[in-house]
This record gives structure tokens, sequence and C-alpha cells, in this order.
């Protein structure tokens, strides 16, 4: 849809230029927002959210580590006696 909003708008700037009036351009450029700086409140009640939410998160990875680390160990020692 916005394809022939814009091929229509070429038209009429072509139209307005061959009965003289004086061209517009088709996009304004709007100025740029400067990004606000966030209040720090916010980003320690987020971090808080976010460490309740993932407190189990380390604990489980380093478990998961473990195990695998293990089961590797077994497979290598298992290669060295069954071959």
């Amino acid at each position: 849809m916005g394809r022939k909003s814009r091929r229509k708008a070429k038209f009429r700037a072509a139209a307005r230029l061959a009965q003289g009036a004086p061209a517009q351009p088709m996009y304004q450029a709007r100025p740029v927002a400067e990004p606000k700086a966030a209040a720090p409140v916010i980003e320690k009640a987020i971090q808080s959210t976010q460490a309740t939410r993932y407190q189990y998160i380390l604990p489980e990875l380093r478990l998961i580590g473990i195990i695998s680390g293990a089961l590797f160990l077994i497979l290598i020692i298992l290669t060295f006696i069954l071959s």
C-alpha cells in the first residue's frame, strides 16, 4: 500500500513542476531525539527481578558441565579398555 502512495506523490510533484509551482520535498527529515538515560532505580528493579528469576541457572549449568565431563571421561577410558 505504501508504494502506491509514493507513486502518487511523485506524479503530483511532477504535475506541480509542470504547472510552475515550487516543488516540495516528498519526505521531510524529522528531528532525531536523543536517548534519555534510564533512572537507576528502574535498572536496579530489573536486575533484582532477573536475579530472582534466574537464580538456579548457574548451579544447573555447573552440574550439567560436571556430568558431561564425567561421561566424556568414562567414554575415553572405555575406548582404551575395549580397543
